[in-house]
């Protein structure tokens, strides 16, 4: 991704920093209620939502829209207000990626936020407390993790994919005896980070991933040397009147190509 002009990326970097300091705190209060049994809802009847989820979004929206009040917000744990679509910038947030794996007791979940100008992630971080790490990323400035410059790892000679089986068995014959596939990690948003900081090789995202769960990390992703992209070929845009997604492919280089010819040619919408 090119690096912004000088006035955006004054405004980014500060930005960068509010996101930063509001998903640590968001973070603690999400931590709270990690291992003590929190009370929880379902939505929809299939998606479980906590009251840590709730807590959490509710400081980041009261910290973030009284620092940036002209700024839109979307978030998975607040109604959809369209007069968001009239704003510059928007707040892109998931107060707790993995609700799941986090009633679960599994670590890997996190805080997702990011701001977006016209279709594109301006500043993102992902904070994951249980786990004691932080990803941050601006366009053009680099991919970090705990401070530390991150990059996809190289193609080796067995790749470790993510993502739904079907489309794994998808892969063409020729990569089938090279791939290892990953355990499932209910916080996708992790699992974008994962490529990112080369613990992974690559995923598929299944149809309906939300801008909220993936603004920050893509990213993220896209500053360590990787890419998430559509059926189309093309990085999804976030936070305008449409903000879910048909499926997705996430890696680098070689092997992206390839998950991206699989997704592009399937059933999955």
């Amino acid at each position: 991704m090119p690096a912004l002009d000088q006035p955006v990326l004054a405004e980014a970097r500060k930005d960068l920093a509010l996101l930063r300091d509001a998903a640590r705190e968001a973070g603690a209060i999400a931590m709270r209620y990690f291992g003590n049994s929190p009370q929880v809802w379902m939505k929809g009847g299939t998606s479980p939502v906590s009251e840590a989820d709730h807590a959490a979004d509710n400081y980041l929206r009261e910290t973030l829209l009284k620092a940036r009040p002209d700024y839109g917000w979307l978030s998975e744990e607040t109604a959809d207000d369209h007069a968001r679509l009239s704003a510059c910038r928007t707040f892109v947030v998931d107060p707790i990626d993995g609700t799941r794996g986090f009633l679960d007791g599994l670590h890997s979940w996190c805080v997702s936020v990011a701001v977006v100008e016209d279709g594109r992630s301006l500043a993102g971080v992902l904070e994951c407390p249980a786990k004691q790490e932080t990803y941050w990323a601006m366009p053009g400035e680099g991919a970090f993790l705990n401070g530390k410059r991150i990059r996809v790892r190289p193609l080796g000679d067995t790749v470790d994919i993510g993502g739904p089986k079907p489309l794994i068995d998808l892969m063409p014959e020729a990569w089938q005896g090279r791939i290892r596939r990953a355990a499932y990690i209910p916080s996708l948003a992790y699992r974008l980070a994962m490529i990112a900081a080369g613990k992974l090789d690559a995923t598929f995202v299944k149809p309906n991933a939300h801008d909220w769960d993936i603004a920050a990390a893509d990213l993220i992703l896209v500053e360590a040397g990787g890419a998430l992209l559509d059926r189309g070929g093309q990085p999804p845009r976030y936070a305008g009147s449409v903000i879910n997604h048909g499926a997705l492919a996430a890696g680098s280089g070689e092997l992206l190509d390839i998950l991206a010819g699989v997704i592009a040619g399937s059933d999955e919408g």
